[in-house]
């Protein structure tokens, strides 16, 4: 499979893109990508969609700097599970040491690495799209991001000694300058950021001692599952798109950037196909959504992304051996009565 990104990568895209003129949903379109998903963060996502939808959107703006402008809005929290970690971590160093290290929790596309020589700590980043495309935007959007991350702990008025680009300068450089200063250089050998060792020594004030450890017991669970397999992706994307009515595996294989026979060819590796997995996504939403009480049929047919109640009607009977009225009103009777 092609690296994914979280959701959280395209926040505020939306607003931006109108801001400046750019129609955010023609846009997605020509990618493969749903506005709608966008509201759940921890959704993956095609990286290289991702990053062809920066490219189109700076075009579309006529904004070169479209991707640090996006990266100007990040907050804290974009970050995911991580961020919760990352926030009791006693100094700079270690927090910054562990963003880099599990990476793959929040962007599959990223690369960095952190040294130190001689008083100096470089921070270099790269992106793996596995082809060769058109990435500025978003690299400007990865070191953008950095430099804020690193700004929640150093104060919002520090400035890193440089921060190098291996594309050329834009035609008009200002909002570089202005979010990175002036020591903001174009056509070097690197992307990264240039910062003084002592630096990484800068305590966290953010940080309770006594909860890094809940924070780092919470963390370890989540890095143990954070490499999920095909076959979780896919049944992430199912749920995703069912309400939206366009549950198809040509969908599914677009969110993911690889065409339908690849998708096949891992869910056959898991035993699975396409309509088994479909299926066992409907049947579990089915049973939670049918037992509220709240909820009208037609509106469960619906997110459960059937063209008609009537269909709805017809799969719940074969899945469940009863109607979904009645399966509800059973459900009701064994609920127990509150004291």
């Amino acid at each position: 499979m092609k690296p994914l990104v979280r959701n959280a990568a395209l926040s505020s895209y939306v607003e931006l893109s109108q801001s400046l003129g750019a129609d955010p949903r023609a846009l997605m379109k020509r990618v493969g990508l749903d506005p709608v998903g966008l509201a759940v963060q921890d959704r993956w996502i095609s990286g290289v969609a991702v990053t062809e939808l920066l490219e189109l959107s700076a075009s579309a703006s006529r904004c070169e700097d479209f991707g640090l402008l996006l990266a100007e809005r990040r907050r804290f929290s974009n970050l995911g599970p991580i961020s919760l970690v990352l926030r009791e971590e006693p100094d700079v160093r270690s927090a910054l040491a562990l963003l880099v290290r599990h990476e793959r929790m929040y962007n599959e596309l990223l690369r960095s690495r952190l040294t130190e020589v001689n008083g100096i700590a470089t921070v270099k980043l790269g992106l793996e799209l596995g082809e060769v495309r058109e990435a500025r935007q978003a690299v400007e959007l990865a070191m953008g991001t950095f430099v804020g991350f690193l700004r929640v702990f150093l104060g919002a008025r520090w400035q890193p000694v440089s921060v190098c680009f291996t594309h050329g300068a834009p035609s008009e450089p200002a909002a570089h300058r202005r979010y990175f200063g002036p020591v903001v250089e174009f056509d070097r050998e690197f992307n990264g950021i240039v910062l003084y060792a002592t630096e990484l020594d800068t305590p966290n004030k953010m940080a309770d001692p006594l909860l890094r450890g809940y924070a780092r017991q919470y963390f370890e669970s989540l890095a143990v599952t954070a490499d999920a397999t095909e076959l979780d992706r896919v049944r992430e994307l199912i749920e995703v798109l069912l309400p939206t009515g366009r549950c198809s595996i040509e969908q599914v294989a677009g969110s993911l950037g690889v065409d339908r026979r690849t998708v096949h060819r891992h869910l056959t590796t898991s035993g699975e196909t396409f309509s088994s997995l479909v299926n066992a996504t409907r049947t579990q939403l089915a049973e939670q959504l049918v037992a509220n009480p709240r909820r009208s049929l037609t509106e469960i047919s619906g997110l459960l992304g059937f063209s008609a109640p009537s269909a709805f009607s017809r799969w719940f009977r074969d899945r469940f051996g009863t109607s979904a009225r009645e399966w509800r009103a059973c459900r009701a009777a064994e609920a127990p009565v509150p004291n």
